[in-house]
């Protein structure tokens, strides 16, 4: 409310369909719950050591002791991990959702936007040349490349007449995202054992997340949590288009700087956690817009139940598909997220969007 109220958006009256619509809403909200308890449980149970269902349970309440095989598994290995896919999903199907609004373009995600290479690349710069190998002490540097990758891909997609349009910032996105990425890896490959703290980290795996990096951005990702949904009507406004936004009196450079602020707290945040992987916004924002309509709201809320669920179950895959060792998550999503791109531009251009 205070938001809606400071950037200047006031509640429209309620479709005659209102109530129906809710109902769906609730619904699928009330799915997408259920799909995050059974990813968590699944989690936390599946591995090179599987343990049953109910054992997960006793070990969570304390019914099990504390030093056996399967307790040490769960509470060791997979309940950081887990916490980790929780806050780095949120982050990211969250900014996807941002992201996505405030472009107009169901086709943006921080990833295609540039903004977790920035992370990489400025993670990539204090490992090797300031000796930085922690998560606590990596997460600022994250967080400013993610920053200025956001602001360097507005500026890039926005020069020029006709600037600022859904496709331009894509492309600029992608351009940037491939020369950060190249210059990353140059980096990476010039002193391969100053690297070897965070190689699990560059592919975007979950694997060996223990609880300091997920504690160092939880207040990053939390602030940016609730910002984003304070920030979801006003953003329904803008998503409609600038001239409408400010007929109804949206300040459009407000919800954009607020946006910018967003996006670089969870994306920046998120990568910091489990390192540059993509599409995760993507699927989960266009996802929960399917499900709920173009409301910011809803998609904000809905978002940052699937985008957890999604990573725990790409972490998940990615240990079962390849014994004895593990398929990082990064590259499940990307092995799901790539087919999933393609089809939302293939139907765009049928429609003539």
């Amino acid at each position: 409310m205070a938001m809606s109220r400071t950037l200047g958006v006031d509640r429209a009256p309620r479709p005659a369909g209102a109530l129906r619509r809710r109902r769906n809403r609730v619904a699928a909200l009330a799915a997408a719950v259920a799909l995050l308890v059974v990813a968590v449980v699944l989690g936390l149970a599946v591995g090179a050591r599987p343990v049953a269902f109910d054992e997960v349970v006793r070990i969570l309440v304390g019914a099990t002791s504390r030093d056996t095989a399967d307790a040490v598994a769960v509470l060791d290995l997979r309940l950081p991990r887990t916490v980790a896919a929780i806050v780095a999903g949120a982050g990211l199907g969250v900014a996807g959702a941002v992201v996505q609004a405030v472009t107009r373009n169901p086709l943006a995600d921080p990833g295609i936007l540039g903004v977790t290479s920035g992370s990489a690349f400025a993670v990539a710069l204090a490992v090797g040349f300031l000796g930085v190998t922690s998560a606590s002490g990596w997460v600022w540097f994250s967080l400013v490349g993610a920053g200025l990758a956001t602001v360097a891909v507005s500026l890039i997609g926005g020069a020029g007449r006709g600037g600022g349009g859904p496709a331009r910032l894509t492309l600029a996105g992608l351009a940037l995202g491939s020369v950060l990425a190249g210059i990353t890896s140059s980096i990476v490959l010039a002193d391969p054992r100053r690297f070897d703290a965070v190689r699990a980290w560059e592919v975007g795996s979950l694997a060996d997340r223990g609880w300091e990096p997920v504690l160092t951005v939880l207040p990053f990702v939390g602030a940016g949590l609730v910002v984003a949904l304070l920030a979801a009507r006003p953003l329904d406004a803008v998503a409609l288009g600038d001239e409408h936004a400010s007929s109804v009196g949206v300040s459009v450079p407000a919800v954009r700087l607020v946006s910018l602020i967003v996006v670089t707290l969870l994306a920046g945040g998120a990568t910091a956690v489990v390192g540059p992987i993509a599409f995760v916004g993507l699927i989960v924002a266009h996802a929960a817009r399917g499900l709920v309509g173009p409301s910011q709201p809803w998609i904000t809320g809905l978002s940052a139940l699937l985008g957890p669920a999604l990573l725990l179950l790409a972490d998940v895959i990615g240990r079962v598909v390849a014994p004895p060792g593990e398929l990082a998550a990064g590259l499940v999503t990307a092995a799901v997220g790539a087919p999933v791109l393609i089809a939302i531009a293939r139907r765009r251009r049928g429609v003539g969007a």
